[in-house]
């Protein structure tokens, strides 16, 4: 990869605060416990993350940081079931057509490709293929 996600995940989580209203107390004790622990405990608060995304779909630094520390669960415990959450959260977040940052549109992107070759998926598929087709290229 070319970027440190866990760099990528605490610029996303920042810019987190205003798209989380009121659960953003929630998020920042739940992203401190994900951060200072390991094994159960971090993985516990990592799943209470992902419920709070999907209370929040359209929050997409706060997508964008659920994608990241996802590679980070990979990352502690290589399992199926982090790179299909991975998939997942990358295709939710591809497929939207709202405004995202471009830094983090790449990043997922790239982070999209390894969740698939962990999977043993290297051809891209349809969604995949629309993305690119659909992005914005050079001075558009």
């Amino acid at each position: 990869m070319q970027f440190d996600a866990a760099l990528a995940a605490q610029d996303t989580f920042r810019r987190a605060e205003a798209e989380l209203g009121s659960d953003w107390d929630t998020a920042v004790e739940l992203e401190d416990t994900f951060s200072s622990n390991a094994g159960a405990t971090a993985r516990e608060a990592y799943e209470r993350l992902l419920s709070l995304a999907t209370r929040h779909p359209d929050a997409h630094s706060f997508q964008a940081f659920c994608i990241y520390i996802t590679w980070q669960q990979v990352t502690e415990e290589t399992i199926a079931r982090h790179f299909e959450t991975g998939l997942k959260l990358c295709e939710a977040y591809l497929v939207s057509r709202e405004a995202k940052d471009q830094l983090d549109i790449n990043y997922v992107t790239e982070l999209y490709e390894s969740f698939r070759a962990g999977l043993g998926l290297e051809e891209e598929d349809e969604i995949q293929v629309e993305f690119r087709k659909d992005t914005p290229k050079g001075g558009d």
